[in-house]
């Protein structure tokens, strides 16, 4: 009885120690911070729409010329000049948009000019859901939280004279025009105008609404504006003063106008800590009164920060890892951490959010989703989504499907209900179509279908997602005569890029028993073969008579340079992006051909891990049999040389979670390589152990466990499923949720 009793509370204690382990805090928020990793430290919550990010690429070492390198990030870990907490921001993206609503603590005399009133800082710490550093200028700690919808900072201001400056001009892009209004001596109101995002049409541009409370009463107000164009009637009570700063005091009303700030000075007898507030909202300041007073409203930063990170401990621990080194774990959690944050919640406390195109006000049920920059994300992030986060994935096909019946067009670069139109190809048909084909529909099937089959043909008025659709269909691909006569980018890519969505359109139209479409659509896929130059072995650019473009150099568009039928790379990174049909790519070379190719692609350095065309090509020699312990190799290589826990351990840019969904797949041992084909490639996982926890509501049950046991090589020997053997190295998404457990038994 003994004996039981203590085997009981042995068992209760270890459960109670599994179910305690702190996920958290194995995220190391730096890292992707440098390397043009584009992510930053600052504190987030899962899908915030709100984070608090240090801002320091304005001025010092860094400038505000176009493609300078910094413009598409807040922080760069390696910069020294700090002007501010912004608190809409992008993470892991290559072009510049928000980073805006900057607070920045100062002390002594009032300074107006991020050029002059910025400041080092030392002992950066973050965590997830927090950051705090030192402001060494001012002798200002400081510390960071968040929620969804809200931002939380502490500072710790000295005796003596101190201020808190909100900048509205400063931001990572140019967009002018703003409203800021002195409420009382602890409240400030707004707006900001963003949006202009890789440069788009200043058009594009909409609001961001904001309330900042203080919890301290300011001894002083005012507000400042630096630009010499002072325009409209609420602008009347200012005279164009030649560029000069101005400094208005007790100015409580609204003022609208660009370059706007507000002031809350302070004159402390001894050292004060003052907590800001700041609630965010996309609707109306009304909202973001709402979402502050609903998530933050007395509330004490200690209890915030540890919702926060109790809110990352809950969506981490979904999948549970054993074994494997610290810095694996590291790299692990931090790359899932990183495919929690875009997409990203738009809709309000209450389910309101601006529709696209009109920007009316609408809402939702669910929650409305913003930052799609699909054609980076369709590639396995989604799949992340639809395998641990299912719920999530279904709130962001609805997301689509909501932005079809706003706009008429499924999107392609979403971000806060504007459409960008960056980069090529159809990425949303294959998000949906994946998204299907996995087993999570329940979404709107017709609906979907309707948007799918829309941009993938021509209609009156022109077709935004897939420009000269009329000439694909004609020819089966885009002939390069329409891009050199800039008709569209890329000839190539975005022929490849049609296919795979056509591809995944006609797999959709066979599940939903429409059989025309689906013959039609997997011919219109197969249509790659028209690219494929038997003599050369490369996809290349083609006229409509049939001829080959040339010159041909497939080196040519290598580190981002231009060239004629391919973006962002070359014809190397184009050579096998046909990863629906890569069997038939196989017989198009001849099967050593094939191989030697992608040996060569590796073994020259053309093959870019930073860039989303050629990702899945790791997991390309699965499809040569007895060939299948390269990729083992090569993704090992890959995940040890790129994804690090250093600063610089991004391979490049994350592409809104795109390359961490690729090390969190290729850490399990799993790939989905194929999108549109609800099947993972097989690899030697990182760890021990991986328990994937499954939404029993859409999966029918609570987990699937993947082992890995055996000698100490990288290559695997045999892999079962439920103790029976598993033939070749792929599993579709049925078996693969469908099982208990999958053994990868090593050499």
């Amino acid at each position: 009885m003994k004996k039981i009793i203590l085997q009981f509370f042995i068992l209760s204690f270890i459960t109670t120690v599994v179910n305690a382990q702190d996920f958290a805090d194995y995220v190391n928020p730096f890292i992707g911070t440098t390397n043009y990793g584009a992510t930053n430290p600052g504190a987030i919550a899962p899908r915030g729409m709100v984070s608090v990010v240090p801002f320091n690429t304005y001025g010092g070492e860094t400038t505000f010329e176009k493609d300078s390198g910094w413009l598409s990030q807040v922080y760069e870990r390696t910069n020294s000049h700090f002007t501010g907490f912004s608190h809409v921001n992008l993470s892991g993206v290559g072009c510049p948009d928000l980073g805006a609503v900057i607070v920045m603590p100062t002390t002594g005399e009032i300074d107006i000019n991020p050029l002059t009133y910025g400041s080092t800082i030392s002992n950066q710490e973050a965590r997830a859901g927090y950051f705090s550093t030192h402001i060494d200028k001012y002798d200002i700690d400081t510390e960071l939280t968040a929620t969804q919808r809200a931002g939380i900072s502490k500072y710790k201001f000295p005796a003596g004279k101190a201020n808190l400056l909100l900048n509205l001009g400063q931001a990572l892009s140019n967009e002018s025009g703003a409203l800021v209004k002195v409420v009382n001596e602890q409240e400030i109101e707004g707006m900001r105008m963003v949006g202009s995002f890789c440069y788009n049409n200043p058009k594009t541009i909409y609001p961001v609404y904001f309330v900042m409370k203080v919890n301290k009463k300011a001894n002083k107000t005012a507000v400042w504006q630096q630009h010499n164009k002072i325009e409209g009637p609420e602008a009347q009570w200012m005279a164009a003063y030649n560029g000069q700063q101005r400094i208005i005091e007790d100015a409580y009303y609204p003022i609208i106008g660009d370059s706007l700030g507000a002031i809350f000075s302070y004159d402390f007898a001894v050292p004060t800590e003052v907590e800001v507030k700041i609630g965010i909202s996309y609707v109306s300041i009304e909202n973001a009164r709402k979402n502050l007073e609903t998530e933050v409203s007395n509330v004490s930063f200690d209890e915030i920060a540890n919702r926060t990170k109790d809110n990352w401990n809950s969506v981490l621990s979904k999948i549970k890892v054993e074994g494997g080194s610290e810095d694996d774990k590291t790299v692990f959690y931090t790359a899932l951490y990183h495919t929690m944050i875009h997409p990203n919640v738009l809709s309000d406390v209450n389910g309101e959010y601006p529709a696209s195109k009109t920007r009316k006000t609408k809402t939702t049920e669910g929650e409305r989703y913003t930052v799609f920059s699909l054609w980076d994300t369709y590639r396995d992030l989604h799949q992340l989504m639809t395998l641990v986060y299912p719920k999530q994935q279904l709130n962001m096909v609805n997301t689509m499907l909501d932005i079809y019946d706003e706009t008429g067009w499924l999107p392609k670069w979403e971000l806060n209900s504007t459409e960008t139109y960056t980069m090529v190809g159809d990425p949303a048909a294959i998000v949906i179509a994946d998204t299907y084909m996995r087993g999570l529909n329940q979404f709107d099937h017709e609906k979907a279908f309707e948007a799918v089959t829309k941009s993938a043909y021509s209609v009156e008025g022109g077709n935004p997602v897939r420009p000269c659709i009329d000439s694909y269909i004609e020819y089966g691909y885009i002939p390069v005569d329409n891009e050199l006569d800039k008709k569209l980018w890329a000839s190539v890519s975005t022929s490849l890029e049609y296919y795979v969505a056509d591809w995944g359109v006609a797999q959709f139209a066979k599940s939903l028993g429409k059989q025309d479409k689906y013959k039609e659509f997997k011919e219109r896929a197969y249509g790659y073969k028209k690219l494929f130059d038997k003599e050369t072995d490369f996809l290349r650019p083609r006229h409509k008579d049939g001829k080959w473009y040339s010159p041909f150099d497939p080196n040519d568009g290598a580190n981002f340079t231009h060239n004629i039928g391919y973006v962002e790379g070359n014809a190397y990174q184009y050579n096998m992006m046909v990863q629906f049909d890569i069997p038939g790519l196989i017989k198009q070379f001849g099967t050593k051909a094939f191989e030697n190719r992608l040996d060569e692609i590796f073994s020259t350095g053309q093959f870019d891990m930073a860039n989303e065309p050629d990702i899945a090509y790791p997991y390309a020699y699965n499809y040569i049999k007895g060939k299948e312990y390269k990729t083992q190799e090569k993704v090992l290589e890959l995940r040890e040389k790129y994804f690090t826990n250093k600063a610089d351990g991004i391979a490049g840019n994350d592409d809104t979670g795109t390359m961490s969904a690729w090390v969190v797949f290729s850490m399990m041992g799993i790939y989905p390589d194929a999108p549109g084909t609800p099947q993972y490639a097989l690899t030697t996982p990182a760890f021990d152990k991986v328990t994937i926890e499954l939404d029993s509501k859409y999966w029918g049950k609570d987990q699937v466990v993947i082992k890995k046991q055996g000698g100490e090589s990288n290559h695997i020997q045999s892999i079962k499923v439920n103790g029976k053997p598993h033939r070749g190295y792929f599993i579709n998404h049925k078996d693969l949720v469908g099982a208990n457990e999958i053994t990868i038994n090593m050499k």
